[in-house]
């Protein structure tokens, strides 16, 4: 079952609650006068307008300007949901084409707080083409490399979470709010509400955390540091340290690097983001409703403030939701102009059926294409299986080290024994062929060091 939503805030109190006292400086679009009743002439809308005016003290649904949030300085758009539901009309958009514009023009991220129910039904088609006068300032301020964030609060529906909402590049949301495409007036009666709440979604790859009210602002304070802005060329994100492991020196044989490498002793990805990032915030989902627990993905701040974009595998077969939270993780830190690390652990792509039916080729196609056309440096450390284009497609070309626990291959030395028809035991002689282990990498160019 969901859970139960906080009190509404109103658009003033969400502001407030981010930038605790540090002020907020309102803006306003150039005004405009609506026709009497609205583009439809739909009899009674100047008076609900009113009536809505009297009950919340705004003008109109969306209140935008200038404000802090932790130390740094955002444009802040906030829904009044006690205006007309939130909903979005010919002035709302207005306001947030205005919002994205200042956010542009300013070059500072940009924080929506959203609570809506969708478009104005008063306005009609007018009302719904807003929708694309947000995406198309969405689109500029992301051509431009500024960030966006979005907090949904309760609800968050229709038009508003399609574009303010699932169209920001990090979405946080409040515990227990009605968030989806669909309102609860519209969705068939059956339907299962945890789809459409705060939490569902966040199962479901769609939403990036769920953040309690009194974490908010710390939260969303570290999400803009970690975003940027990035300053000129970036620099490579440093190599981790090699973590302790139970072995010593470089394995003699294929062998003894395959059984490091699949160690349960062996230092995993956890390990090793923990100590690199002093702050480390996770990327949750591929937007296309899967997730992958065996691939981590986020940005971090390092001890001198330095953020880095990750995508880190933790020795399972990566899935396909899994390459496209990475592709979309690679692609978010190439367009603000931030490093990447991968950290390369599996022993390859999961072959099952339902990764089959999930589109694994593609995803992991996309994955390949985005470490590619990356313009920012991605440096990479195998820390541990290296298996098969699985892994290779999270290997950045030319900067790619090893630790002395892992190993790179082709394919598996088991499988290549077998489709070479060779017995079991041969698995191993296979392996020392095969020439996986880090001294090996390091000899055939593959890797430029190997990090012990």
């Amino acid at each position: 079952m969901p859970a139960e939503p906080a009190p509404r805030m109103t658009a003033r109190e969400a502001i407030a609650l981010l930038t605790d006292g540090a002020g907020f400086t309102e803006h306003r679009p150039a005004p405009r006068t609506l026709p009497p009743d609205g583009p439809l002439g739909w009899a009674g809308y100047d008076a609900a307008r009113e009536r809505a005016a009297e009950r919340t003290g705004e003008e109109e649904s969306v209140v935008y300007g200038t404000g802090v949030v932790g130390d740094r300085e955002c444009v802040l758009l906030s829904f009044e949901f006690g205006f007309l539901g939130g909903s979005l009309g010919q002035l709302t958009g207005d306001r947030l084409e205005a919002a994205y514009g200042l956010a542009l023009s300013r070059r500072i991220p940009l924080l929506a707080l959203v609570a809506t129910g969708g478009s104005r039904m008063q306005e009609g088609m007018v009302a719904l083409t807003q929708l694309q006068r947000v995406a198309a300032a969405s689109t500029r301020l992301r051509a431009a490399g500024l960030p966006q964030i979005a907090v949904v609060r309760d609800p968050t529906t229709g038009g508003g979470w399609a574009t303010v909402g699932a169209g920001a590049d990090v979405v946080l949301a409040l515990p227990g709010a009605q968030v989806g495409f669909a309102g609860s007036r519209v969705r068939p009666p059956d339907a299962d509400p945890y789809a459409y709440g705060a939490e569902g979604q966040f199962a479901a790859g769609q939403v990036d955390a769920v953040v309690p009210a009194g974490e908010l602002r710390g939260t969303v304070g570290r999400w803009l540091r970690a975003l940027g802005p990035g300053s000129g060329t970036p620099r490579d994100a440093p190599l981790p340290r090699a973590r302790p492991s139970s072995a010593s020196g470089l394995p003699r044989s294929g062998r003894e690097a395959v059984d490091r490498a699949r160690s349960p002793q062996r230092p995993r990805a956890e390990a090793y983001l923990a100590d690199y990032f002093t702050v480390r915030l996770p990327l949750h989902g591929d937007r296309c409703g899967g997730t992958d627990p065996g691939l981590l993905t986020g940005f971090g701040l390092r001890a001198d403030g330095q953020p880095v974009a990750y995508v880190a595998q933790c020795g399972t077969p990566t899935r396909p939701a899994g390459y496209r939270a990475a592709a979309r993780t690679i692609r978010l830190a190439d367009r603000l102009g931030l490093p990447v690390l991968t950290l390369v652990d599996t022993p390859g792509a999961a072959n099952d059926a339902e990764a089959e039916r999930a589109g694994a080729g593609a995803a992991i196609a996309d994955t390949f294409a985005a470490i590619a056309a990356a313009r920012v440096p991605v440096t990479t450390l195998v820390i541990g299986e290296g298996g098969s284009g699985g892994a290779l497609a999270l290997a950045a070309p030319g900067n790619t080290h090893v630790t002395a626990d892992s190993y790179f291959s082709v394919i598996a030395p088991e499988l290549a024994a077998a489709i070479l028809k060779r017995p079991p035991a041969e698995a191993g002689a296979t392996a020392d062929q095969l020439r996986l282990r880090p001294q090996d990498l390091m000899e055939l160019g593959i890797a430029r060091s190997i990090v012990t």
